[in-house]
C-alpha cells in the first residue's frame, strides 16, 4: 500500500461531540496506514466564511486571495481530501460552505471553456465525504426529498472541479443511537482510514 498525501477538513465546533470523535478515529486509521496528513479544523482556526468581492477585491482575482493561500496550497499538495462534517438543515455547516466559496475559486479549482462549459482544474485527486445526521437512514432512498445531505459537495462541487473519484459515507439516526452503535461506527471509520 502506497502512502498518500491526505488533507483533512473538519467543520465541527465541539471537541466533545461525536463528529469530532469520528474525525479522530478516521485520522488515527490514516496515520496507522502510514499516510502523510495535513489538517484544517475550520472552527478551531476561526476560518472566516464570508466571501467578499467589490471594486477593491475583484471576483476574477479571488484565486489569488492571500487570506486563503494556505488552504489552496494544502489542496494542491494533497492526493486525497477528506471532509468531515455534520448535516444541519439538510446541508453542510455554513463555515464549510464559506470555505468552498472562498477557496474553490475560479482559476484555481475550475475554469470556463467558452461562456458556460465548466472545466475542473483539480485533476487526479480523490476524496471522501464523511458526515453524520439525526435523520433516519430511509432518507437516502428518497431523492425527491434530499436536496443536499452531502451530495452537493460530491456531485456539484468536487466532481465539477476535476476530482476523479469521490466516495460519500453517511451515518444516520445519530439522535437515537446507542453508545454501542457509536462505538461500532468509530471502529468502522478507523478501518476505513487503514484501507485507503
Amino acid at each position: 500500500m502506497n502512502a498518500k498525501k491526505v488533507y483533512m477538513v473538519l467543520a465541527y465546533p465541539n471537541k466533545e461531540g461525536f463528529c469530532y470523535a469520528a474525525f479522530e478515529s478516521l485520522k488515527k486509521g490514516l496515520e496507522a496506514a502510514g499516510h502523510e496528513i495535513r489538517i484544517s479544523d475550520l472552527y478551531q482556526e476561526n476560518f472566516n466564511p464570508v466571501l467578499v468581492f467589490n471594486e477593491n477585491k475583484l471576483r476574477r482575482n479571488l484565486q489569488h486571495d492571500p487570506e486563503v493561500q494556505a488552504y489552496r496550497e494544502a489542496i494542491l499538495w494533497a492526493e486525497h481530501l477528506v471532509f468531515v462534517f455534520p448535516i444541519w438543515w439538510s446541508g453542510m455547516p455554513a463555515i464549510l460552505k464559506g470555505f468552498i466559496d472562498r477557496v474553490f475559486a475560479k482559476g484555481f479549482a475550475y475554469e470556463y471553456a467558452g461562456s458556460s462549459k465548466m472545466t475542473g482544474l483539480l485533476k487526479n485527486k480523490t476524496a471522501w465525504i464523511v458526515n453524520m445526521q439525526d435523520a433516519p437512514g430511509i432518507v437516502r432512498f428518497l431523492p425527491f426529498i434530499i436536496h443536499d445531505y452531502g451530495w452537493v459537495l460530491k456531485k456539484q462541487i468536487l466532481r465539477s472541479c476535476g476530482f476523479k473519484k469521490v466516495q460519500h459515507f453517511s451515518i444516520f439516526s445519530m439522535l437515537s443511537s446507542t453508545p454501542e452503535k457509536r462505538s461500532q461506527w468509530l471502529k468502522k471509520l478507523y478501518g476505513l482510514g487503514r484501507k485507503l
